[in-house]
């Protein structure tokens, strides 16, 4: 029989009327997974530091920037020495972590005092960069070497930002994590990435898929979907964006010729008299479609309801 849509409700939440903690915290439990840059600087001494930092990514390619926030403490409102340091030193590398060393990762954002090197307390190796003045961790899968053009701080308070917009002026990229073509496997990459609280992600196995971008081709678009389609019980929200990826639709002989597969003739005859388990199991058959990449057939299974 069918399946009853599921009924939810939201939760509206102004960031004014809760703290900056609470507020903080649904952010981060939101907004995830966040990558994580592994940054190392130095001051003005040539002291070295090393964090990471989950309010990170990547914003331009030409010239290539990133950009880092290491924010206020919500905790305390103080700074992060990582801060002081591109204040004092306009330099940065930033390391993109993987699996393998993600434990040493943690360890690294532990609040050592001021001039305490983190390559060491982690157990990381530091590896002289070729432009910049602070160190790379040769572990990294890959480190880029920056250039810090801007730091733009967005209030004064705990949890305000403080933007480090930086330019990658040399690219170091271990080989073992290129594919045949020379291009980053996301495999071999094995990237982590921040979630909320003590929780992180990895980007292997199952977790990792496709979605061909729809830049080849105009989809027909979800509103252009029959309507009996579109309200399916059976159908998800990345089910229809699969369907409206089409440029058009099979033709009516297609269409007539897929109806006699066995599976399909055998659903007309087993719900000659109930329509609505018909359309129903015709929606469950393109689902399973849709899930091995068939989409023509899952079309073609859909429009046998006409």
């Amino acid at each position: 029989m069918p399946i009853p849509p599921i009924q939810t409700s939201t939760k509206t939440i102004d960031p004014k009327d809760v703290s900056t903690p609470v507020f903080h915290g649904y952010m981060l439990g939101a907004i995830a997974p966040r990558p994580i840059a592994f940054v190392s600087t130095v001051d003005r001494e040539g002291n070295v530091n090393l964090s990471p930092f989950s309010f990170f990514n990547a914003f331009g390619s030409n010239p290539p920037l990133v950009i880092f926030s290491p924010s206020r403490r919500v905790r305390d409102n103080t700074t992060k020495h990582s801060l002081e340091n591109v204040l004092e030193v306009q330099e940065a590398v930033i390391n993109i972590v993987n699996f393998a060393m993600v434990e040493q990762m943690s360890l690294a954002s532990t609040e050592y005092e001021k001039g305490i090197n983190e390559f060491v307390k982690a157990g990381l190796t530091p590896v002289p960069s070729t432009k910049v003045k602070p160190p790379r961790v040769k572990e990294a899968p890959v480190a880029f070497e920056c250039i810090v053009l801007d730091v733009l701080p967005y209030g004064q308070e705990g949890g305000a930002a403080n933007l480090v917009v930086c330019e990658i002026v040399l690219a170091h990229i271990n080989e073992s994590i290129l594919d045949a073509n020379g291009k980053i496997d996301p495999f071999k990459l094995d990237a982590v990435a921040r979630m909320g609280g003590d929780w992180y992600c990895r980007a292997q196995g199952e977790a990792l898929f496709e979605i061909e971008k729809p830049i080849r081709n105009k989809g027909i678009g979800v509103d252009q979907i029959p309507e009996a389609i579109r309200q399916s019980v059976v159908l998800s929200g990345n089910d229809l964006g699969k369907l409206g990826n089409v440029e058009s639709l099979p033709s009516e002989a297609d269409i007539t010729e897929f109806g006699q597969k066995p599976e399909i003739s055998e659903m007309k005859i087993r719900f000659q008299n109930d329509a609505e388990s018909y359309l129903f199991h015709l929606h469950e058959y393109a689902k399973e479609k849709l899930k091995e990449g068939s989409i023509q057939e899952a079309w073609m299974a859909l429009l046998q309801e006409k």
